[in-house]
């Protein structure tokens, strides 16, 4: 508990000296803990250190440790890559969905989202960094797939998402980042009321927050190493 609470603390405090470094205020980026391989047991520590908002990467995997948390009234954001058999369960338990990146998971996920539940909200993935490996719209196809999406029913768009080149080069990394503000922002001119630049992790948070990010994700500085499961015990875990 006391590890947990003083890493949250610990990034809480670097979020604001990088805000203030730009003239932000802190309170405008959003901490979204990333709980992914994270046995619920520190997940629910987080959440008493104060901390509740988290992100899930793995359907099976979160589907496996929300029972053990219904407890506790968090904000389940799905960041991870969106299979299209696997929108309905997302749509009925998730909060946000942070990677949306074609028109058909939109299509899905409208369809799916339960009438008895708040509009899903959702940020448009984009591949900032063109790597044929990484999810998400290319830049030129953003406004498109927004224009699609802002029609659909039980659906909200908020804002954009990215996952930059992982890279040591600064500057690579910033120019991503940058790319991601000024798409977010020709949006905002077009009309959209977006709120919500979804860019920056543990290593390039910093960078992420100089060019505009909103909400930043940040896992292992704060939760500790990640465990990977196998499959016999994720499978277990669903079967609870």
């Amino acid at each position: 508990m006391i590890i947990i609470a003083s890493s949250l603390q610990a990034v809480k405090a670097r979020i604001a000296r990088a805000a203030q470094s730009v003239d932000r205020q802190p309170d405008e980026i959003t901490l979204l803990v990333a709980s992914k391989t994270q046995p619920a047991e520190r997940v629910r520590e987080a959440w008493l250190a104060g901390q509740t908002i988290f992100g899930e990467n793995y359907l099976q995997e979160a589907l496996a440790k929300m029972p053990a948390l219904a407890d506790l009234p968090i904000e389940w954001h799905f960041i991870g890559p969106i299979q299209s058999n696997k929108t309905k369960r997302i749509a009925e338990n998730f909060s946000w969905v942070h990677s949306v990146d074609r028109v058909k998971i939109a299509d899905r996920l409208a369809k799916d989202r339960p009438e008895s539940l708040p509009p899903l909200q959702i940020c448009l993935q984009v591949n900032v960094s063109g790597e044929a490996s990484k999810s998400g719209v290319a830049p030129e196809e953003v406004a498109a797939l927004a224009a699609h999406v802002v029609r659909l029913p039980r659906l909200r768009l908020r804002g954009l998402m990215a996952v930059p080149e992982l890279t040591t080069a600064t500057a690579l990394q910033r120019s991503q980042f940058h790319m991601l503000r000024e798409l977010f922002d020709g949006l905002k001119r077009d009309g959209y009321e977006l709120d919500t630049l979804s860019m920056g992790m543990s290593e390039d948070m910093d960078i992420a927050i100089a060019e505009g990010a909103t909400m930043v994700r940040v896992g292992t500085a704060i939760l500790g190493p990640r465990r990977y499961l196998i499959p016999e015990e994720l499978a277990a875990r669903a079967a609870r």
